[in-house]
């Protein structure tokens, strides 16, 4: 086996890894396996005869080509990040599962799962700020490795991760970890949206939940605030309840509204503490919910 192959099959050991830093950095499923794939051509230009630590030295590739992608992005997203102030509304790629048997090649991607509702508040940041905390906090890669990166310092680089930490924190409340309470909570909203019961779906809510739809560029996208306001919304779609259909949405439970094996509307649930409803992800438009495989639907 010559060098070439031999970081060839290095390489392919490490995709899974690199697509989930990739994914993180960029909530996009495509866009993560474009800079993937763009690591692996840099990596195989490169002289990696003197690395060491090739994990750590792809991940920084792959790291600063997601910054450079970020940095590119359109107007419309790099302007809007914060999400409060210019009600921008856009919800990343979800990844979406069976209930009943594990991809293990989302294993891979979800380890340490990270759901839609963090997704979202990594939108909010600056390029430098996530990649300095997806890498540090989420794959525990030294700062000195990602100053280079960011051209900053490591003291500066941390306060660029501090600074996102404090964001993520904020915006972000560690949510309920219960799976059966999180199953039995979508198996209820999907009852009392099916039976039209206002009062049911009201009683699911916390009351300061935000609702959240991206439909790309139709006008139900919007963002709603309040548990009467979002259960109002859910009780305008009640038509389509008989099509919802449980999935595991970044390994936590969701929705997905399907008919002849093509989904069209995709819902995610983030619950507090007690149990309720704190945030609801929609993810509705035509063009990305048409590129989602749901194979593994029943019927």
């Amino acid at each position: 086996m010559d060098d070439d192959e031999y970081l060839a099959q290095r390489f392919e050991e490490h995709r899974g890894h690199l697509r989930a830093v990739a994914y993180r950095m960029l909530g996009s499923l495509s866009e993560a396996e474009d800079a993937v794939q763009e690591g692996w051509l840099r990596a195989s230009r490169a002289d990696s005869s003197a690395v060491d630590n090739l994990g750590g030295w792809l991940t920084t590739i792959v790291g600063r080509i997601c910054l450079n992608m970020l940095r590119s992005r359109s107007t419309r997203r790099e302007a809007a990040l914060d999400v409060e102030e210019y009600e921008y509304v856009h919800v990343p790629d979800p990844i979406v599962g069976s209930v009943d048997v594990v991809d293990p090649e989302q294993e891979v991607l979800l380890a340490d799962s990270v759901g839609l509702a963090l997704m979202v508040v990594l939108e909010t940041l600056s390029p430098a700020e996530r990649l300095s905390f997806v890498l540090h906090d989420m794959f525990a890669v030294p700062f000195e490795d990602i100053a280079p990166i960011v051209d900053k310092t490591p003291a500066a680089t941390r306060q660029l991760a501090s600074r996102a930490r404090r964001r993520v924190q904020g915006q972000s409340p560690s949510p309920s970890t219960d799976r059966a309470r999180q199953r039995e909570v979508v198996d209820a909203f999907i009852s009392a949206a099916r039976g039209g019961d206002f009062e049911a779906l009201l009683a699911l809510l916390d009351p300061d939940v935000l609702l959240r739809a991206d439909a790309g560029s139709l006008p139900a996208t919007k963002l709603v605030r309040g548990a009467r306001a979002v259960a109002e919304q859910a009780y305008t779609f009640r038509k389509f309840a008989a099509l919802n259909q449980p999935v595991l949405v970044n390994g936590m439970p969701g929705i997905v509204a399907a008919k002849d094996g093509r989904a069209f509307s995709l819902l995610s649930f983030t619950l507090g503490a007690d149990g309720r409803i704190t945030e609801l992800n929609i993810l509705a438009d035509p063009k990305r919910m048409a590129d989602l495989d749901v194979s593994f639907l029943k019927g």
